[in-house]
């Protein structure tokens, strides 16, 4: 159900992320129900001579189940980063692709780090140092709810309160999901000046700066950036900080200015254009039969430009993975490398330095084999050869391509599994890979996103099993029951996720193609939208004719160097004011994730994000605590919950009918500011838009 739910809502305007809380919090309930309810007599099978036998109810529901519960079912809750390159190629490039290649490339590249994930659990789970910060908050919540819960006088357990809060979530979600989806975004501006363009730009929430904008709809706070009842008040600030700076400040001052020729083109956009100020014709420069770019075509025709946000946001983008690797060297280095030296020491001398957990795991459970580690990664990797060398090579990546992506995964494993085992912080790689691919084979859009994919989610892949495992390793889960879990719920869910993206691209008709939908439609894929257009700017062109001696925006490049040095200030601050609370709680790479956040994401979503996370996570935990630590995380959950199945039940009932609510004027989801889109230079001509002379 996860996995269907999380792909459903990831082509649609508002997208939901549901976490494995809900799985958390409700299989709590079911789990009790099932244990008094079930037979327990055993069943024998069949053919066997009685020998193997099992039971429906061998026991109470217990603490282990529950976590390995919610283990299985996370893995329906991370997505399928490879179905976005199904997606474009289906919709955005209107070519065919095998769908058994597209099954395989959507397995393959969520198991191929399981095979490596093996090879250092020595070090990112048996080693005491490797604590993994997050898994602690995990623990604790586990053993929260099963402690005995005894309904306050005049209040709520946290079961009935999580109901009550699913219900009028769902009942809610039928106002902006189908009868009145204008409330999802309101932009007061676009409402008093309806002939301004200047006034749109700064007011609208979808495609402006979002000023005086708000939504009444859970799906525009929680629908792109996660759950904000679930996230710190210091990652909240951070974040909304660094968004501030970049919306408010940098791109206003790059646009009316008019740096980049910003005028030509919408403020707003993640779509690339022409030099004219047009749509980039993308099928000009690609050849028909070897589906690569065609220099002669490119030279004639025009460089890549995209709006100035979207520059921004790659050279923030730049920024963040440098600051990252910046602030753990300046804030954790020394403490990582005294870890690095003991987890290598209690290797050395038989064990020393293990984990406390690990010696209790092994005196009590066989461990899991290290071959079953090395078959899987033979096997996969096979498996993902045979997918980018097979079927008439489709994918257009080679067999060396494939080996230098699990090469750069492989090698970063270790080194970003310490930084995210110590301080929770987990920098990625899609950056380097979209780099170093392009500037090897330019100009194969399928190759790059490919490539970038088999690098970037089989590291992520292989820190999350390590992650998981190292939380069986505090909840005493039996290591082989941890590992046919993960391995079934991935298999099980990247099925659930690869049919449920099939059936929609399909069976939707007009899907992700804005100009065709119909009005109200919310199949606007807006997280492909700006795939698509990366695969074009890092693949058909690729870095050195967008970023490059031969691009517009070589000037981007500086960004590097800013996240390397941002760090350094902040870290100089807190160790000369280290009493300072607001010194001590300033994040960089939390300001450059924030700062570059929009797109798909709009700034709707960040305002009604911040403003609600700020309300829960500082006002209402300072005033009511004891509230706040009841129900914070039971009302995030059941607030997902009901807008999930209400989604769901919408679209089965009604938009798979092509039935999309009453027909009238808030009817449409849309913030009414069409004007807020239109170029603003001189000569630049738009549909819709006033001439501008």
């Amino acid at each position: 159900m996860l996995a269907f739910v999380n792909e459903f809502f990831n082509y649609r305007s508002s997208q939901l992320a549901i976490g494995t809380v809900v799985v958390q919090i409700v299989s709590l309930p079911i789990g009790r129900l099932m244990a008094s309810t079930l037979p327990e007599r055993p069943i024998r099978m069949p053919l066997t001579g009685g020998r193997w036998s099992f039971s429906l109810n061998p026991g109470p529901f217990n603490l282990k189940e529950h976590c390995l519960i919610t283990i299985f079912a996370g893995a329906g809750s991370s997505g399928v980063y490879a179905l976005n390159i199904i997606a474009i190629v289906k919709v955005f490039y209107k070519r065919q692709i095998n769908p058994y290649a597209a099954m395989l490339l959507a397995q393959t590249t969520q198991l191929l780090g399981y095979g490596w994930a093996g090879l250092f659990r020595k070090f990112l789970v048996d080693s005491a140092y490797m604590w993994w910060p997050m898994n602690l908050v995990q623990v604790t919540l586990f053993r929260a709810m099963h402690e005995e819960e005894k309904r306050p006088r005049g209040g709520l357990t946290r079961l009935q309160f999580f109901v009550i809060v699913m219900i009028c979530s769902f009942a809610y979600y039928i106002i902006p999901g189908y009868l009145f989806p204008s409330i999802s975004a309101v932009s007061v501006l676009c409402l008093v000046y309806k002939d301004s363009v200047t006034a749109q730009q700064i007011g609208s929430g979808l495609k402006g700066l979002g000023i005086g904008s708000f939504g009444l709809d859970w799906n525009t706070v929680a629908g792109f950036l996660g759950n904000p009842l679930a996230s710190p008040a210091f990652t909240i600030v951070n974040v909304m900080a660094g968004f501030a700076i970049s919306t408010y400040v940098a791109v206003p001052l790059l646009y009316w200015t008019n740096t980049y020729n910003a005028k030509r083109f919408p403020l707003v956009s993640p779509h690339v254009y022409d030099d004219a100020g047009g749509a980039y014709d993308t099928n000009r420069i690609l050849d028909p039969e070897t589906f690569a770019l065609n220099l002669k075509e490119y030279n004639a025709y025009s460089r890549i430009n995209v709006s100035v946000l979207f520059a921004i946001n790659y050279g923030i983008g730049f920024a963040s993975l440098m600051s990252t690797l910046s602030h753990v060297a300046l804030y954790h280095g020394k403490d990582i490398c005294d870890l690095w030296r003991k987890a290598s020491a209690g290797k050395a001398d038989g064990g020393k330095e293990q984990d406390v957990h690990t010696r209790i795991m092994k005196r009590n459970y066989k461990p899991v084999p290290q071959w079953w580690f090395h078959l899987m990664l033979a096997v996969v990797l096979a498996l993902s050869l045979f997918t980018c060398e097979g079927f008439g090579r489709q994918l257009q990546l080679p067999y060396w391509g494939l080996l230098l992506a699990c090469a750069i995964a492989f090698t970063f494993t270790l080194p970003i599994g310490v930084i995210s085992a110590t301080t929770n912080m987990q920098p990625g790689l899609n950056v380097i890979t979209e780099l170093i691919i392009g500037y090897l084979y330019p100009g194969k859009p399928l190759a790059n996103v490919v490539f970038k994919t088999y690098g970037f989610i089989s590291m992520g892949q292989a820190l999350a099993f390590v992650s998981d495992f190292k939380l069986g390793h505090y909840m005493k889960i039996p290591p082989r029951s941890m590992f046919f879990a993960q391995l079934a719920g991935t298999l099980a869910a990247s099925t659930v996720h690869f049919a449920t993206a099939w059936w929609l691209l399909t069976t939707v008709t007009d899907i992700c193609d804005v100009e065709r939908l119909p009005p109200g439609s919310p199949w606007t894929c807006p997280g492909d939208d700006v795939f698509y257009n990366a695969s074009i700017i890092w693949g058909v062109v690729g870095p050195l004719r967008m970023f490059g001696r031969l691009g517009n925006y070589w000037q981007m490049n500086y960004f590097f160097l800013v996240g390397l040095v941002a760090p350094v200030p902040a870290w100089l601050l807190q160790r000369a004011y280290p009493r300072s609370r607001v010194l001590r709680a300033v994040n960089v790479p939390l300001i450059f994730a924030g700062a570059s956040g929009l797109l798909p994401a709009r700034a709707v979503n960040f305002v009604m994000w911040g403003l609600v996370g700020f309300l829960f996570n500082h006002v209402v935990y300072r005033r009511r605590r004891s509230w706040w630590m009841r129900y914070n995380y039971v009302l995030a959950a059941g607030l997902d919950a009901g807008v999930a199945f209400m989604g769901v039940l919408t679209f089965v009932a009604l938009g798979y009918f092509d039935v999309y609510g009453p027909r009238w004027w808030g009817g449409v989801a849309d913030d009414r500011c069409d004007l807020a889109a239109c170029p603003t230079a001189p000569g630049v001509v738009a549909k819709g838009c006033p001439p501008v002379v």
